[in-house]
């Protein structure tokens, strides 16, 4: 389809027949047989997965979640040959600011529905209405309804951020504020570059030291820190063969994501039980499974281990190109930036921020690498506070 600038309204729709084809596979499913007196450190457990599939079958109620998704105005365009489909809700308050959210891996648009009305009408949700801001949640090509993906390259994430700055100019935002985890961060990151002078602030939860590269010395940290680098030397030598094998062989795994549903399950449980809070509250299961059901219905499992396959790639080439460099801030001029680390993440500041480039830094006692889902009182409070500095130059 050629490009236009042509904006479509979108609703949530699946066949029944894919429901009803779901609910086959699920009920049909082959399980494995599980070595005696093992547990989590093999992954996933039989019997977890068992009582998921079955509930994923006869529990859940897509229809339910569909209508919930269908609450918010959906649209698709046509973006440098690809399809985005997004989310936008603008505020009743006439000084709102323009905020692109955008989500990672294993995530989806559907991360932020309960930051939507605290950000939209901070007034009806107890909080001050100069806080509000209308937000645009595009799906990255590759996830959800940004499929199918037409050409190789959407891995390339300052691609991915030029096309999310024409989005925010075809909805009239010629200046706006943009925050994002995981993949979104990489994205939030270089939108300054891909749309100079617009980007009034960027923020961005959970950055990491670059997850191929060298153990953390642990020598000199302060506790805090030390605890966090000790988690993320163990990430490294034992949580990396997700990555691994999507960087990698991604259509390989392919077959498995598109044909087996129990397979994506167990591909996208693992991470929410791995990477948010152990001590917070499990995120709902019927959230859980409207994350993995975007991805079974849309095919995204195999799409988005494509897209971070090339991402990978070209992160390598840089991190080859800069050998030696930690990962720090770049320390070009940049809007202002603001981070967030939340109880579950890796971050550790002496090496993500080494000349303390970064405006706004916090660290919450909860929380993982889903904060939209897991503690949305504390993003929302944190991008308020923090987007409070650019507001008024939009």
């Amino acid at each position: 389809m050629d490009d236009t600038t042509e904006i479509r309204p979108f609703r949530v729709d699946i066949p029944q027949a894919d429901l009803d084809d779901l609910r086959d596979r699920l009920t049909r499913a082959r399980w494995p047989r599980q070595t005696g007196g093992t547990g989590w450190e093999r992954g996933v457990p039989v019997d977890h997965l068992r009582e998921l599939a079955a509930y994923w079958a006869d529990g859940f109620d897509w229809r339910a979640q569909e209508k919930a998704l269908n609450e918010h105005p959906q649209f698709v365009t046509t973006i440098d040959g690809q399809d985005v489909h997004f989310l936008h809700v603008r505020s009743p308050e006439p000084g709102a600011l323009p905020l692109l959210l955008s989500h990672g891996w294993p995530g989806s648009f559907a991360d932020f529905l309960d930051v939507i009305g605290p950000l939209t009408d901070p007034r009806a949700h107890g909080g001050d209405p100069a806080d509000a801001f209308h937000v645009v949640i595009p799906s990255l090509p590759g996830f959800a309804f940004s499929n199918p993906v037409r050409e190789a390259g959407w891995g390339n994430l300052f691609r991915v951020a030029a096309a999310f700055g024409e989005l925010m100019s075809r909805l009239g935002y010629e200046r706006f504020a943009a925050q994002g985890g995981d993949i979104g961060g990489g994205v939030t990151a270089l939108l300054p570059m891909a749309a100079p002078g617009r980007v009034l602030a960027t923020h961005v939860n959970g950055p990491s030291p670059y997850p191929l590269g060298p153990a953390v010395d642990l020598d000199g940290l302060p506790a805090a820190d030390r605890a966090r680098a000790e988690r993320f030397n163990t990430f490294r030598q034992d949580g990396l063969g997700y990555l691994h094998l999507q960087s990698t062989r991604p259509l390989t795994l392919a077959y498995s994501l598109t044909d087996s549903p129990v397979g994506q399950l167990a591909w996208i449980a693992e991470k929410f039980r791995e990477w948010t809070d152990p001590a917070g509250d499990p995120i709902d299961r019927d959230r859980l499974l409207t994350t993995v059901s975007l991805y079974w219905f849309t095919g995204s499992g195999a799409s988005s281990a494509d897209i971070l396959y090339e991402g990978m790639r070209a992160y390598r080439e840089m991190a080859s190109a800069s050998a030696g460099d930690q990962g720090g801030w770049p320390s070009m001029p940049s809007p202002p930036q603001g981070v967030a680390v939340f109880a579950a993440d890796l971050t550790v500041r002496a090496l993500a921020d080494p000349a303390g480039a970064v405006a706004h830094w916090s660290e919450f006692d909860r929380g993982g690498h889903f904060p939209a889902m897991e503690t949305p009182d504390l993003l929302v409070g944190d991008l308020r506070t923090f987007f409070r500095v650019v507001r008024g130059e939009a």
